[in-house]
């Protein structure tokens, strides 16, 4: 199969410039729903009432009916007396005229009685017999509402373009409307391709993965006022793909393929939209990263967008050029993104010559917002789930630095930012202890190891870090680190032991009983991320062994395959090794008992929380530190394998 090139790269405002030129960009029909319907659609036409509301005068209140004349003067210690001439409930017509000095006892929402002008609250009263006492005058007006005081016979109730909400409807309930001319949804074909996909739900086999685009576009397409529609997944077969959009193109609006774009032999979508008519396909790439494999292809007047398969390459390309497209599909007016200034955390690499799209985390710190890259490839999901919105590096950047003021564009309207920020080495029990506060606050995780979280705290970028990082120099942990590297802002709050140690497969198959077999056994090793704590310990290891058989740690390394291979969490050290991805690394007992792996212990660490001084006083960092002190804590500790608790857990060590 002849390999497919790019053609020329264009930027997305190109891309949707050409899409223009071929396809109508306004909403693609009306129709009428009723108004048990209409939440959430797109009125196409101005709804003018049809009679005025109230169609009468009413009462607002419950109480009388009076002549504001009449009550002129009346206080507790001067009552007026009138005359009690009639009753009217809702729903009543009232026939009643009101003489001199008379009234009417009226119901909320009872027709007001000619003559009569305010109404007086029954509490200001006191009947006694046929006549009522008055302890209060009343303007004119008081307590009742005009006729067509609220729309008015012809009045515009709600405009077209609005977006019906339940407030908007019940406007339009009270004029008498039962339906509504809304602009149509266009219905939006979702296929995903590639042999390796499975649905959600079934059994994964080696080499395959979960289909996420169909699921991650659908609910865009919702959002964005569309109707999708699922059509499965497809194999990675020309003739199937080929018949599967052909069909589509006949019954819907837009369609959208995930996969199968980009230069490989096996990814064809660009062959097949070039068979099915003209003018087939108008963009192949985009000056993007991630998203450089877009295709973009005009038939029959309808568009058809080829998206990368990764999911992050698969959302970002959808923002910039699918939402713009299904919203005017919709008749719903463009959305703008949010935008937050911020100064980035850290620095982060573009693409040469392409524009790109990095993830960040916002995490606010007095006055001003931090972006936290968070890393991984376009294929990291996860990551996307986990950011607020995206830097933009142009083209012809090289980096943005450290500290650099950039612009983030947010993925949502919500509210940005959280309640409680953790970001440090990554630890199943203090994930559990955050999942706690999650029942109460916005808690943000970031995990990328115990050095990153010391420096996060010593910029203020973080209300708490997870650390364990052992100083050979002393023989201890943590503290001697937190002198090393000037921290001053921060106290340190003691926490608990874990065993740190050598992840194997079950019944420990090479034969693994010290470090030194990781160098000397040819097996399949994976890696801590830098910055970790476990990854230092590592680091720590070969120097040693280094030393000892006087070699250079760089001659050890050469000889570990998979050391380059890293991991950002003790789960997917241990994953990878059940899964036969790799035979050895290191990580916690509690996470290889979990996965059924055998464990050869190296060392018991001590993992302790440094908590910025300026977040001491914010609930959820009370709530944290008082459940480490819990006998609740303590009693669940002692029963959790590799774990273990000292006299001092949740006591501040150094401040």
């Amino acid at each position: 199969m002849k390999r497919v090139i790019f053609h020329k790269l264009v930027t997305p405002e190109e891309a949707l410039e050409k899409l223009r030129k071929h396809v109508k960009m306004e909403p693609i029909g009306v129709e009428e729903v009723s108004l048990t319907e209409a939440y959430g659609r797109v009125l196409a036409e101005n709804v003018k009432s049809p009679i005025d509301v109230p169609p009468f005068t009413r009462s607002t209140v419950d109480g009388y009916a009076v002549r504001s004349m009449d009550v002129i003067g009346a206080r507790d210690d001067n009552p007026v007396k009138l005359k009690l001439v009639g009753k009217v409930e809702a729903g009543e017509e009232a026939k009643i005229a009101l003489g001199p000095k008379e009234c009417v006892e009226v119901s909320t929402g009872a027709p007001l009685p000619p003559n009569a002008d305010a109404v007086v609250m029954v509490e200001h009263t006191r009947k006694i017999g046929d006549y009522v006492e008055v302890f209060r005058p009343l303007a004119s007006g008081e307590n009742i509402a005009q006729t067509g005081s609220d729309v008015m016979l012809g009045e515009i109730v709600a405009y077209k373009g609005t977006i019906l909400t339940p407030q908007t409807i019940a406007a339009i309930a009270a004029a008498g409307i039962s339906k509504v001319k809304v602009y149509r949804r266009p219905k939006v074909a979702i296929i995903s391709t590639g042999n390796e996909l499975k649905e959600p739900g079934e059994k994964l086999e080696y080499g395959k993965i979960y289909d996420v685009n169909t699921y991650s576009l659908y609910a865009s397409v919702i959002e964005d006022g569309g109707e999708p529609e699922a059509l499965g997944i497809l194999p990675d077969n020309e003739r199937i793909i080929e018949n599967k959009i052909s069909k589509a193109i006949k019954e819907y609006d837009i369609i959208l393929i995930s996969g199968g774009t980009s230069a490989g032999l096996g990814d064809i979508v660009y062959r097949v939209l070039n068979k099915l008519g003209k003018p087939g396909v108008i963009v192949h790439g985009l000056n993007i990263k991630p998203g450089k494999p877009t295709v973009i292809a005009v038939i029959n007047s309808k568009p058809v967008f080829g998206l990368p398969g990764f999911p992050v390459s698969c959302l970002i390309v959808y923002n910039l050029i699918v939402k713009p497209v299904i919203r005017v599909f919709a008749g719903l007016k463009q959305v703008k993104l949010r935008t937050i200034e911020a100064y980035m955390a850290l620095r982060v690499f573009g693409a040469k010559g392409r524009r790109t799209h990095v993830p960040v985390a916002l995490i606010k710190r007095r006055d001003k917002w931090v972006a936290y890259p968070l890393g991984g490839d376009s294929g990291s999901i996860v990551r996307l789930s986990r950011s607020d919105g995206y830097v933009v590096i142009p083209e012809n950047t090289m980096y943005i630095d450290e500290g650099e003021k950039v612009t983030v564009y947010l993925f949502t309207e919500k509210k940005v930012g959280a309640d409680l920020v953790f970001i440090g080495s990554h630890c199943p029990i203090a994930e559990l202890i955050l999942e706690k506060l999650m029942e109460k606050y916005n808690v943000k995780i970031i995990n990328v190891g115990s050095m990153g979280g010391l420096l996060a705290i010593k910029r203020n970028e973080a209300d708490i870090a997870g650390i364990h990082l052992y100083d050979p120099e002393t023989g201890t942990y943590n503290t001697p680190y937190l002198k090393k590297y000037n921290v001053k802002n921060a106290v340190l709050v003691k926490g608990y032991l874990r065993e740190q140690g050598i992840i194997v497969a079950k019944g420990n198959p090479y034969n693994i009983k010290c470090f030194e077999d990781i160098i000397d056994k040819k097996v399949r090793f994976i890696n801590r991320n830098k910055g970790s704590g476990t990854r230092l310990l590592i680091d720590q290891l070969l120097e040693e062994i280094a030393k000892n058989r006087k070699t250079t740690v760089e001659k050890l390394v050469s000889r570990i395959e998979g050391f380059w291979v890293e991991a950002n969490t003790h789960s997917a050290i241990a994953s990878a090794i059940k899964h036969g991805k790799a035979d050895v690394g290191v990580g916690l007992k509690y996470v290889a008992e979990k996965y059924g792996l055998d464990f050869i212990p190296l060392k018991t660490e001590e993992y302790d929380f440094l908590i910025n001084k300026e977040s001491l006083e914010k609930e959820p960092v009370k709530e944290f530190i008082k459940m480490m002190k819990s006998r609740l804590f303590r009693e669940t500790m002692k029963s959790i394998t590799g774990y273990g608790i000292t006299e001092n857990t949740g006591e501040v060590q150094y401040s």
